[in-house]
């Protein structure tokens, strides 16, 4: 005898995915391996994995529960992210550098952090340095000339043990809800790398939208693994970045006065690679350092038409009052930048 199928048999209850966890990669190495196990281990399940490929070689195999979009080339951090954006639907899409390391609970806490709070549109994990046990970054900090460093970086975890508001996310372990990436746009793809996830927390600040630190949701980075800590590529699309993000979110007068902290920031590079000490003075052939700076202003210069356009798009609830009250109070110093 063959047993009919009952109701709910016949026409099984589909539970959509909550969570896309987005890992756009460059190197496509073992780190990738160690980032995807990682997520195996994630106790909280009802996730999906894509891995967006820009090394320009196939690189990343198949595997098991992983969705791989590959690309020719290397589309640029940004972008590889909207492209994982657009093959999902879930309500949350969470962001992971592809040499992160995500302890088990990492899904878990986000999602409990958000489930009670709708007007908290994005997270920032506790991120620690691979090997270290110090903060690579506890959510973000804004200096006056838009320029952006990890907040409490290589400052114990224990610093920073409470859940609460900060800026905004890093990029190299962010969690955001698509509700407020429909409304507020996605990453702007013409930054290609670095500080394309700090204009998109601005973006998201100006139009209100809340972001929490969650020290429980836990991962470890190996800094600047597929860039370099110190190299030219870097240092020119993290100065022209910053000079991006600057004339499109800074507030009219503090947009003025960028020029005069970056000028105090140069100095402070300076005094410190003097001394051997900060980021100026990891960099190999510092000398050239002025020419990349110049380098930088003139790609600004040449997009300044769609950067002000982008800017008199966005998306605001707040008052240019509002916005600077909220950018000091996670500010960091040009002195604070150039030791880092």
């Amino acid at each position: 005898m063959v047993r009919e199928p009952g109701p709910s048999e016949a026409n099984p209850t589909v539970i959509p995915i909550e969570v896309t966890l987005v890992v756009p990669t460059l190197a496509a190495d073992e780190m990738l391996a160690a980032c995807l196990d990682s997520l195996d281990r994630q106790t909280f399940r009802n996730f999906e994995i894509i891995v967006v490929d820009n090394s320009g070689r196939k690189a990343v195999g198949a595997r098991n529960g992983v969705h791989v979009i590959t690309n020719d080339k290397n589309v640029g951090f940004g972008a590889a992210f909207n492209q994982a954006f657009h093959a999902s639907t879930s309500t949350f899409l969470a962001l992971l550098n592809d040499d992160a390391t995500a302890h088990p609970e990492w899904l878990e806490s986000l999602l409990r952090a958000v489930e009670a709070r709708p007007d908290v549109g994005m997270c920032a994990s506790r991120v620690l340095l691979a090997g270290d046990g110090r903060l690579d970054s506890a959510g973000m900090l804004l200096c006056g000339d838009g320029s952006s460093k990890q907040r409490g970086h290589l400052e114990a975890p224990e610093t920073y043990p409470r859940r609460q508001e900060v800026l905004l996310p890093s990029g190299s372990a962010a969690f955001y809800r698509r509700e407020m990436l429909e409304e507020i746009g996605l990453f702007d793809e013409s930054f290609f790398l670095y500080c394309e996830d700090t204009d998109l927390g601005l973006r998201a600040r100006w139009a209100a939208w809340e972001c929490l630190y969650v020290p429980d949701a836990v991962v470890e980075h190996r800094y600047s693994h597929s860039a370099g800590k110190a190299s030219a590529l870097k240092a020119y699309y993290v100065e022209r970045n910053r000079l991006f993000l600057a004339v499109k979110n800074l507030p009219l007068p503090d947009l003025l006065s960028a020029p005069f902290y970056t000028m105090a920031r140069y100095f402070w590079h300076v005094a410190y690679a003097v001394q051997g000490r900060g980021k100026a003075a990891d960099f190999q052939g510092a000398g050239k350092l002025p020419l990349i700076a110049l380098r930088a202003h003139f790609a600004m210069l040449a997009r300044f038409p769609a950067l002000w356009k982008a800017r008199r798009k966005m998306k605001r609830r707040f008052t240019p009052k509002q916005f600077r009250r909220l950018i000091r109070r996670f500010s960091i110093s040009p002195r604070q930048v150039a030791a880092l």
